[in-house]
């Protein structure tokens, strides 16, 4: 008889005991959030941030409405549940990322853009060998991009952009076959880019404003935005001709030398070129009727482009904004141009270059909106046409221009 009211016990708690008592999070990741919280200062934690959702007295996996940013597994043969990911809201938090974050081995998501944190990156991330996603933007995080980050091979989005990270980026990165999308823009990496072309499933890489020099590396051919803007980058552009794939392409404010070559203008699914503020000599615009061509915008100011404006630009039937000023075009302005205007361009800009002669009647007939500038050339620009606004140079200065091309 004692052993059957035992057994009738035994069933009744099984059924009303609640089930948060099964599925509680494991004790060393509530520590481990503990010691995140600990680490960032209070003041900064705002009434309607996640953060001030933390309240430990309850369990970090249970509940509604609590602990916001935190996801959890749950899985019927555990008795615990374990944080997968950490996703922090932008309020400004202030303070250092808690080495006990090494702890969360469940972890797969770990994303903190947009707020105060500072100090190293702890090499404790680098246990984190089930991390998919780590994403620290927009923070001020120092140090250097430590090999530890090789070990986490299941990576398939980094991004430290807009920290105050140095060094140089380890050559072994190219290990992390997932990777899918790696920035490391905005910061003070120094250095030559290693070759990548091992990120065979990379689409998006962005390294754009930091402190890199030297020629292009190889590249994988999975691309399809590269940003390599305000960098020391010098040499010739022709490694870029296999990243079929590309759909922006930026370069500028670099020492890129040579010829923008026909290639990446009629690459399949271009979209946005900037190739603005190097040091080429010659864009190759290749006739495109019959062929199909998505790109809309293309930026080539502030090189050394010369000889007469590529005529073959109106056969781009997607192209919108043509950027070509402070060149050393010099010429007419094609008639095409401003068959152009006044159907599809957006906006044409070519001041600063050595063009010639009268505007073709199209440019007085334009009634839309137009951007754009015809300033400082030596052309007979009517004032009542909105992009002559601005001086002309002295015919003369386009002439002798002209001469000294045709020495070289």
């Amino acid at each position: 008889m004692a052993s059957s009211s035992l057994l009738l016990m035994s069933l009744f708690l099984l059924l009303v005991v609640p089930s948060s008592v099964l599925s509680a999070t494991l004790r060393s990741d509530i520590q481990a959030l503990e010691s995140i919280i600990r680490s960032i200062d209070p003041s900064s934690i705002s009434p309607s941030s996640y953060l001030s959702t933390w309240d430990f007295s309850e369990d970090p996996c249970e509940g509604s409405g609590t602990f916001l940013g935190v996801m959890c597994s749950f899985t019927l043969e555990n008795t615990t549940s374990r944080v997968t990911e950490i996703d922090l809201d932008d309020d400004g938090y202030d303070g250092f990322l808690s080495e006990a974050i090494g702890n969360l081995t469940e972890l797969t998501v770990l994303s903190l853009n947009n707020n105060r944190f500072r100090g190293p990156i702890p090499e404790t991330v680098f246990q984190l060998r089930k991390l998919t996603k780590l994403s620290l933007s927009g923070n001020f995080f120092t140090g250097d991009i430590t090999p530890g980050i090789t070990k986490l091979k299941e990576l398939k989005t980094i991004d430290l952009s807009k920290n105050s990270i140095a060094g140089e980026i380890p050559p072994r990165i190219s290990g992390l076959r997932s990777l899918t999308h790696l920035i490391l823009s905005n910061n003070h990496i120094d250095g030559r880019i290693p070759a990548l072309n091992g990120l065979w499933k990379l689409q998006v890489l962005e390294l754009g404003n930091n402190h890199l020099f030297g020629m292009l590396p190889k590249l994988p051919t999975s691309l399809r935005t590269l940003s390599l803007c305000y960098n020391s980058l010098a040499g010739r552009i022709s490694p870029l001709h296999r990243l079929k794939h590309l759909v922006s392409l930026d370069v500028s404010q670099n020492r890129f030398s040579g010829t923008i070559g026909h290639e990446i203008l009629t690459f399949p699914e271009i979209s946005r070129i900037n190739v603005s503020f190097n040091q080429f000599i010659s864009i190759e615009v290749i006739q495109v009727i019959g062929m199909e061509t998505h790109l809309r915008i293309l930026d080539a100011e502030g090189n050394h482009l010369q000889g007469p404006l590529p005529l073959n630009l109106a056969t781009y039937g997607n192209l919108k904004d043509i950027n070509l000023r402070s060149n050393m075009f010099s010429g007419d302005i094609p008639r095409i141009y401003g068959k152009r205007l006044e159907n599809s361009w957006r906006s044409l800009y070519l001041e600063n270059n050595y063009l010639t002669g009268t505007l073709p009647v199209e440019f007085q007939r334009i009634s839309k909106q137009i951007r754009g500038s015809l300033s400082n050339n030596c052309l007979q620009c009517p004032k009542n046409v909105t992009i002559c606004q601005g001086v002309q140079k002295p015919k003369s200065q386009c002439t002798n221009a002209m001469q000294e091309e045709g020495l070289k």
